[in-house]
Formats: C-alpha cells, sequence, structure tokens
C-alpha cells in the first residue's frame, strides 16, 4: 500500500443485461473517489465475460468511454491480481474489491465468492445475501419467515410451468386474480417484467420472463406508493430517511428507471414520522432475513386502501450513481456520496478482518 493509500480494485461491466448501467455505476463511483487516499485499479468485465485491468489510477477517468479498456492485460492477469492476495505475494494488487456489477454473476454471489477463494476483502453483501437478494423466490420465503408482510405470490419453474401449466394458470387466477406482475425470478433493474390483464396475457408474459430466467415470480396486483429505504452496516445497520418513488408508468419498469428520464423521487417520502420509523425498522428487519452487510436497499409499497406497508425486495447492488435513490437517502440522512464510499469500504474491511480474527484464533 504505497504512500498510505488503499488499492481498491473497481470491478464494473459484466455478463447481464445491466452492463451499461454499471458502466454508469463505475464512471460515477470512480470519480467521487479521493485520490489521495486511495489509488484505483480498474478491473473490466466485457459482456462476453472476459475480465481486462487496467493500471493503477491516479485520477479518474476523463471520458466514461475510458471504461471499456481495449488495452490491458487479460483474464488471467486480471485475476492473477485478484488471487496474489491468497498466494501471499509480497506486493498485493489489490487491499480490496469494490463490484459495482448489477444482476446475474455480478449481485448473484458468484463474484463474491471468487473473493472469498482469494481470501480478498470486498464491498458490499456476502455470498449468501447476495445469492437471496437475487432470488425473489427465496428472498420471499425468508421474509415471510421474518413476518415481513408481503403481497401474495406465486413462484415456480421452468420444468413446472412445462408440465403444468393448466393447473398453475388456475391456481394463479384463483389466488392472485387480474391484474398481476409476471417477473424473472433472478433479474434486477426491473428487466422482463410484465402486466398481464387476463389469462393470454399471463401465459404470454410468462413465455418472455422465462426468455431471461429458469424461475418466475407472478405477484398480485396491490394499488400503492412504492418507497424505498437505504440501509449501511455490518452487524449494526442503520436505515436512512424513506423516499417514494413516483413512476412515469404504470409500474416502475426499466424505462422508468433508466430512460425516460420521467419519474420523481420525493426525499424524503411524505409520510407521517410513524409510518417513515415503521419503514426503516422493516428494512433492517429485512437486511437481517437475508443476513445482510455492508449495503442494502429495501424496497416497500404501501397500499391506498388501507396504508398497509407490504415489503417488495430488497436490492443488494443497488443504483450508485449520485442521482440514484440509495445514495440520495443517504444524503439527506446527512451522509454525502464520497462518505458513503469511505464507509461502504470500510465495513467491507472490517467484516473480512473479523472473518480472519476467527481463523487465526482456531488455528492457534
Amino acid at each position: 500500500m504505497g504512500q498510505d493509500k488503499l488499492t481498491v480494485g473497481l470491478v464494473y461491466g459484466g455478463k447481464s443485461g445491466e452492463h451499461e448501467v454499471s458502466l454508469s455505476t463505475a464512471f460515477a463511483v470512480m470519480n467521487a473517489f479521493d485520490f489521495d487516499k486511495y489509488e484505483i485499479i480498474p478491473f473490466y468485465i466485457t459482456k462476453q465475460g472476459t475480465w481486462r485491468i487496467g493500471g493503477k489510477l491516479a485520477a479518474p477517468f476523463s471520458d466514461a468511454s475510458e471504461l471499456k479498456l481495449e488495452d490491458g492485460e487479460g483474464t488471467q492477469a486480471a485475476l492473477n491480481a485478484v488471487f496474489s492476495r491468497l498466494y501471499g505475494n509480497e506486493e498485493t494488487a489489490v487491499d480490496i474489491m469494490f463490484p459495482l456489477l448489477h444482476g446475474t454473476f455480478g449481485e448473484d454471489g458468484t463474484i463474491q465468492g471468487l473473493f472469498e477463494m482469494a481470501d480478498v476483502p470486498y464491498v458490499g453483501t456476502g455470498v449468501l445475501a447476495s445469492a437471496a437478494g437475487m432470488d425473489k423466490g427465496v428472498m420471499k420465503k425468508l421474509f415471510a419467515q421474518a413476518d415481513l408482510p408481503q403481497c401474495k405470490y406465486c413462484y415456480f419453474n421452468r420444468s413446472q410451468w412445462e408440465r403444468s401449466s393448466h393447473e398453475l394458470l388456475q391456481r394463479m387466477e384463483d389466488e392472485l386474480g387480474y391484474p398481476c406482475f409476471v417477473k424473472p425470478a433472478n433479474l434486477g433493474s426491473s428487466v422482463g417484467i410484465s402486466k398481464a390483464r387476463d389469462a393470454e396475457e399471463l401465459r404470454s408474459a410468462i413465455e418472455t420472463a422465462l426468455r431471461f430466467d429458469n424461475k418466475i415470480i407472478v405477484e398480485e396486483f396491490v394499488d400503492a406508493r412504492e418507497v424505498e429505504v437505504s440501509v449501511l452496516g455490518n452487524d449494526e445497520p442503520m436505515a436512512s430517511v424513506p423516499g417514494e418513488i413516483v413512476s412515469s408508468s404504470e409500474y416502475y419498469d426499466y424505462a422508468a428507471k433508466y430512460t425516460d428520464g420521467q419519474s420523481e423521487m420525493l426525499i424524503p417520502a411524505p409520510v407521517e414520522p410513524d409510518t417513515a420509523d415503521q419503514l426503516r425498522e422493516l428494512a433492517i428487519t429485512a437486511f437481517k432475513a437475508i443476513e445482510g452487510n455492508g449495503i442494502t436497499r429495501a424496497d416497500f409499497f404501501i397500499r391506498r386502501s388501507d396504508s398497509a406497508i407490504l415489503i417488495n425486495e430488497v436490492n443488494t447492488m443497488p443504483g450508485f450513481t449520485p442521482y440514484s435513490m440509495y445514495p440520495l437517502l443517504w444524503r439527506e440522512t446527512g451522509v454525502s456520496y464520497r462518505e458513503l464510499l469511505d464507509r461502504m469500504i470500510d465495513l467491507g474491511l472490517e467484516r473480512h478482518n473479523r472473518k480472519q480474527a476467527l481463523v487465526y484464533e482456531n488455528e492457534a
């Protein structure tokens, strides 16, 4: 660690459908770092899954297009740089890895498992929480175990659909009714979500979702406000003020999130103080339900008919540009974007050091 600077490996891009979102996040994070405290090594993963590693940066890239490293060392060298810590090289290439990968192969526990194998600290949730937070079906089971209120849903896989589509459709009509929402179980950023108003649309929506994933969630329609809370911490997590999404479309889909620019964020959310406190408490309960650490954003519905609060989902690698909900909620709570990055790195190091202490204690 030259000149007492921490060397951070920034991992971005990736094979998921959220590749471009990851690039936007990486550019924002890179430009927010205090380069007097950190040296950054860019690790770019192409859409094909090839890793490229750049040299140490003493200042951020001037243009987002530079993030797509054309030159630099390839996959093996990039992975060697990560694994050098495990092999005990005198000069480790990185002190901590900072994954900024959205969706599959990024926030689903896979890359977190690689970092665990390499014995290198990393920012964000661990393997279990990442995987549970990515699979909406598993997530909902954990929420139920924690007595978190949620909307009615049906969860099934491709083979079940191929064997028993008629029975599943009948069950969904009886238990959920119309309209309902169909989602791939393992994709973020609202990719592949459809609204179904009748049996024909439901069947078509399920076929669409199966193009993205082998497991499907179908949820009842809830006429509700959409409210989100940011959570930060390890064993003693803190929750931000809540914020409300006023969507430009019928639901907060991919276009509403990233392309049409029409959705509005109300921060703090216009809710009663008691409701805000309840949302923050439930957000921490959800964080603990998935065994979370680092960061998580918890998304809720407030049903219009009776003001009941329902947990929708948690996101373990939420959008992270300065204009994304997660950091904006913390800014309103009193934590700046740069301070948030520092805290996330501290939490990653804290978790790693605690695990190392256990290993050494057992070896002693």
